[in-house]
């Protein structure tokens, strides 16, 4: 059994078709990037993962079962805009995720609890760089810092599914490089199932196991909301060579003047 399987999925808002007959099945573990023309429906996938969004039509499982029907602990989720807490330190913010998941109430832990969580929150800001910026404030990180922040926030809940919505694309390129391998060093290491949306195709090629290309197989003229993207390509990495790419970005920028028309 597959650990997330898609089967003829589709989203609809009203008479504007945003996604249509999707088929896809995920092992735990796997690295998916998703690439496609801005509008076609990447972010909106997400957040049917996520459980923001519903399917209208077609099934959306987790391990043979319903995905839930809210966020919860086992999804994690890092925008391109850092959504981090800026009145709490950068310790302080990764222990904010552990103490409102185990006290949502009072969102404070207090003695054995509290040592326990911080030992946690240490260790994962070890892993993404940070333990010399623990007492610091958001305002005087970098960028890539507080992105660093950020996917310590989602990964410190230890989620079956980490969600990333143009997480790098905002930084410098230098910056971008430091952060993938970043992020692969924390994939290899807690096996979490990953799911990214980018614009960059070699990003996508570089970073996943798999590449999910999202795109309008028909399109109406005369009715542009009518049809919605299915996923056209869906290919291990390795397949990435340069005629294969440009094949890719000629489909996604045919998509883009299709949309602007």
């Amino acid at each position: 059994m597959s650990f997330i399987t898609v089967s003829n999925l589709w989203k609809e808002y009203g008479d504007l078709v945003v996604l249509e007959n999707l088929n896809l099945s995920v092992k735990q573990g796997e690295f998916c990037t998703l690439v496609g023309a801005s509008g076609c429906g990447k972010s909106t996938f997400l957040k049917m993962l996520l459980g923001q969004e519903t399917p209208s039509r077609g099934q959306l499982l987790l391990e043979g079962e319903a995905f839930p029907g809210e966020p919860d602990r086992n999804r994690g989720i890092v925008f391109q805009r850092y959504s981090v807490f800026p009145h709490l330190t950068v310790r302080q913010n990764v222990l904010m995720s552990l103490e409102l998941e185990q006290k949502p109430w009072l969102g404070k832990l207090f003695g054995s609890a509290r040592r326990e969580a911080l030992e946690k929150v240490d260790t994962m800001l070890a892993s993404v760089g940070l333990e010399a910026s623990a007492t610091k404030w958001p305002h005087e990180l970098s960028g890539g810092m507080q992105q660093r922040l950020a996917i310590a926030q989602s990964l410190i809940m230890r989620p079956r599914v980490l969600l990333l919505d143009e997480p790098f694309g905002a930084l410098d390129p230098g910056i971008r490089k430091d952060m993938h391998d970043l992020l692969l060093k924390l994939w290899q290491e807690t096996g979490t199932t990953i799911f990214m949306v980018t614009h960059d195709l070699q990003e996508g090629f570089y970073l996943g196991t798999r590449l999910l290309v999202f795109d309008k197989v028909r399109n109406d003229p005369h009715d542009p909301q009518a049809f919605g993207a299915s996923i056209t390509y869906d290919l291990p990495t390795g397949q990435s060579d340069r005629q294969l790419m440009a094949h890719i970005n000629d489909s996604v920028s045919q998509t883009a003047r299709h949309q602007a028309a």
